[in-house]
């Protein structure tokens, strides 16, 4: 009989890794350098292209505009990657110091701990006969009882080593990318104000692919996100626009 139960278990164990090779998970998990090239793109089209659009309403020739929108360029690429790496490093530091302090409370108070994760499992449904073999196990293993500890109580995720040179990177990268594209009709057209003209089409059009292709990562419905991402640029735009022309009029 006991040789059943074991031959039993180890079919069992066998058909769970068959189905699990068997299954393709599609969920998106590269969350954090999508986000990051969101904010980086997002940026770069509408700020450049607001500054340019509020400086071809004050007169300002095409070298001028194209001089100063890439000055910004520059300047918000370094500004926003420094951001970046900070609240990476941030988030990472107060991880570190999260683990340490968690790592003490299981040397120091033990029972406390194992007792946590019995509440944690409790609010899943378990009863006591079900997750006292769980915090038997973990007891047993250090680690994994710190790595449970920090994820379902405090809610905390590992960061990658590297995540914070990462994250200044995509974002700076991706600001200078987004920043170009308003500011490339200065370049051909002389005229300041035939040059807006063709930013603004260029422009609205990259906002338009951008927010469609976000929305399709993001898992929002990608025309709403679209329509959204195009507002939003398009209203910065004319406030621009209109500061400087009213600055003008004085």
């Amino acid at each position: 009989m006991a040789l059943n139960g074991g031959k039993t278990f180890v079919q069992d164990e066998e058909k769970q890794r068959l189905l699990l090779e068997e299954h393709t998970e599609k969920h998106f998990t590269a969350s954090e350098v999508v986000r990051d090239i969101i904010i980086g793109v997002s940026d770069g089209l509408t700020v450049p292209f607001a500054l340019a659009a509020g400086l071809s309403g004050a007169n300002a020739s095409s070298a001028l505009v194209l001089t100063a929108g890439l000055a910004e360029v520059a300047a918000g690429a370094i500004s926003m990657g420094l951001g970046g790496y900070l609240a990476a490093k941030s988030e990472a530091d107060h991880y570190n110091r999260e683990l340490q302090r968690e790592q003490e409370e299981i040397d120091t108070v033990p029972d406390v701990e194992a007792a946590e994760i019995a509440d944690i499992l409790s609010q899943y449904g378990l009863g006591p006969a079900e997750y006292g073999p769980v915090v038997t196990t973990l007891r047993n293993n250090p680690k994994a009882w710190l790595e449970f500890m920090m994820k379902f109580e405090l809610g905390l995720e590992k960061p990658e080593p590297r995540r914070a040179l990462v994250s200044a990177a995509t974002i700076a990268l991706s600001y200078v990318a987004g920043g170009l594209v308003p500011l490339l009709p200065y370049v051909f057209v002389p005229r300041a104000g035939r040059a807006m003209a063709v930013s603004v089409a260029v422009t609205l059009a990259a906002l338009l692919f951008f927010g469609f292709v976000k929305g399709r990562f993001t898992g929002d419905r990608p025309f709403l996100s679209a329509v959204q991402t195009t507002v939003v640029g398009a209203l910065a735009s004319a406030a621009a626009y209109a500061m400087a022309r009213a600055v003008q009029s004085i």
